[in-house]
């Protein structure tokens, strides 16, 4: 038996921390969608204020979180027992992340 065969013959199930990285990248990039559907829709943002001092930006932080949660929980429950590709994984939460910050950065977050 080769190396590599003998190394995918006792690897580890590593479902549960890709679920963990992919939905932290879900996450962040929710925010921005979130935050840029609210300042463009007024009743949007009328239903994402649940704290007045912050505004909308409580609302979207909290569907944001929520979002993130089901998306652990889902991913983990069909991952949990799984090799997963992280470098795969890491990639795709990397890209989300980079989409995130830019859009929420100001110049481009203000196009839509």
């Amino acid at each position: 038996m080769n190396n590599s065969a003998s190394e995918a013959l006792h690897a580890r199930p590593n479902g549960s921390a890709a679920a963990a990285i992919l939905s932290a990248g879900i996450g962040v990039l929710s925010v921005a969608i979130l935050a840029i559907v609210a300042d463009q829709s007024p009743t949007f943002k009328n239903l994402m204020v649940i704290y007045k001092p912050t505004g909308a930006l409580s609302g979207v932080t909290t569907l944001a979180v929520l979002l993130w949660l089901v998306t652990w929980g889902l991913l983990n429950w069909r991952w949990r027992k799984k090799i997963v590709p992280l470098t795969q994984v890491n990639l795709a939460a990397f890209v989300l992340l980079g989409l995130s910050v830019l859009l929420t950065f100001p110049p481009i977050a203000d196009l839509f």
